[in-house]
C-alpha cells in the first residue's frame, strides 16, 4: 500500500519539508502557516512520485513553541501526524557534524518511514491534548509566571538598594514609596532621586503583578466552589487527601491525571522525570539517580509533598 511520508522543520519565517514514497527524498520550502502553498506542494510531490490523489498521508514534527495547533490543522485534513519529543531523537554524537533545516527535515522523514515501519521505541511521541484540555492549564501556568515574575521585582528592588548598604525585609509593604524619603546612606545621604524613581516604578511593576495574583487565587477558589466539570471535581477531590492543597491539587488533574492515559506507574514515574536511571557496563554497577527528563513542575511539586 502506497504511502507519503511528510516531516515539518518549523521556522518562525519559512518550513522545510522533506517527502517521501519509502525510497526517494524530495525537500521543499514553503512560507510559515501558508496552507494554501502547502496543499500545492502536497498535490505536487503526489504527481511526482504518481500517487494517487487519496493516497495515505503520515507526517511528523517536532514539538516546539509552535505547540499542538499544526498537528490538529493536518488531522483537519486527513493526515496522519505524529509530535514527535525533540530530546528523544538521536543524534550523531561526533563533535562537529553538518546541521541545517533542510537536512534536519531529512533526518526525520527517514525516521518517520522507520517508526510507521514498525521501530515504535525509535523516538517518544507526544501526547497531544485536546483544544479544551489545553486551555486548562493556562490559569495556574499563568499564576506560575506571576509568582516568579514578583521574585524578580522583590530581589531587583532589595539588588538595587543593597548597592548603598540598604536591606530592605519586605518590598511590598505599602509605604515602601514613602519609606524610600527616610532612608539614608552610610554616610547620612538621602537616596539619589534617579534611584528612587527606579525603585518607585519598580515597585508599581511589582505591586501590579501582585493584583494579578490574587485575582488569579480568587478565580481558582471561584471556580472550586462549583465545581462544574469533571476535572474540577478531580482537583476538589484531590484536595481531600492530606498535604495536598489547592496548588498541587490544580497542577496534577489539569497536567497530568485530568486528560492523559497512563497505563502503568512506570509512564507516570517517568512522564514526572522521576524514573530511575540504572547505569551498568562490565563490572561497574550503580544507581545514577532520577531521570529529571520529564515535567519540571509536577516533578517539584512531587518532591515538596512528599
Amino acid at each position: 500500500m502506497a504511502v507519503l511520508y511528510v516531516a515539518f522543520e518549523l521556522s518562525n519565517t519559512k518550513w522545510k519539508l522533506a517527502f517521501s514514497d519509502g525510497s526517494k527524498v524530495r525537500h521543499s520550502t514553503v512560507e510559515a502557516g501558508d496552507f494554501e502553498l502547502l496543499q500545492v506542494g502536497l498535490s505536487s510531490v503526489k504527481k511526482h512520485f504518481g500517487m494517487f490523489e487519496d493516497v495515505r498521508v503520515v507526517s511528523c514534527y517536532e514539538a516546539g513553541r509552535d505547540g499542538f495547533w499544526l498537528h490538529r490543522y493536518l488531522q483537519s485534513c486527513g493526515i496522519e501526524n505524529v509530535v514527535v519529543d525533540s530530546a528523544s531523537i538521536e543524534v550523531d554524537r561526533r563533535k562537529r557534524r553538518m546541521k541545517t533545516d533542510g537536512l534536519d527535515a531529512g533526518r526525520l522523514v527517514r525516521m518517520l518511514m522507520r517508526y510507521y515501519g514498525g521501530e515504535r521505541k525509535l523516538w517518544s511521541v507526544v501526547r497531544v491534548p485536546s483544544f479544551e484540555d489545553e486551555d486548562g492549564r493556562h490559569l495556574h501556568r499563568e499564576l506560575e509566571g506571576l509568582k516568579k515574575e514578583r521574585t524578580r521585582h522583590r530581589n531587583r528592588i532589595r539588588g538595587i538598594l543593597i548597592q548603598q548598604g540598604l536591606r530592605v525585609n519586605n518590598p511590598s509593604y505599602r509605604k515602601f514609596v514613602e519609606q524610600l524619603d527616610s532612608l539614608r546612606t552610610w554616610d547620612g545621604r538621602e537616596l539619589p532621586v534617579d534611584m528612587k524613581r527606579r525603585l518607585a516604578r519598580e515597585y508599581r511593576r511589582m505591586r501590579l503583578v501582585e493584583e494579578q495574583i490574587k485575582a488569579s487565587e480568587k478565580e481558582k477558589k471561584q471556580r472550586l466552589k462549583e465545581p462544574n466539570t469533571v476535572k474540577l471535581r478531580q482537583v476538589a477531590q484531590l484536595r481531600s487527601l492530606y498535604g495536598i492543597g489547592t496548588v498541587s491539587s490544580w497542577a496534577f488533574v489539569m497536567e497530568f491525571f485530568g486528560w492523559r492515559e497512563f497505563r502503568n506507574r512506570r509512564e507516570i514515574a517517568a512522564l514526572a522525570g522521576l524514573a530511575p536511571t540504572p547505569y551498568e557496563s562490565g563490572g561497574t554497577v550503580r544507581e545514577q539517580g532520577i531521570s529529571k527528563a520529564g515535567s519540571r513542575r509536577i516533578q517539584t511539586l512531587a518532591v515538596e509533598i512528599a
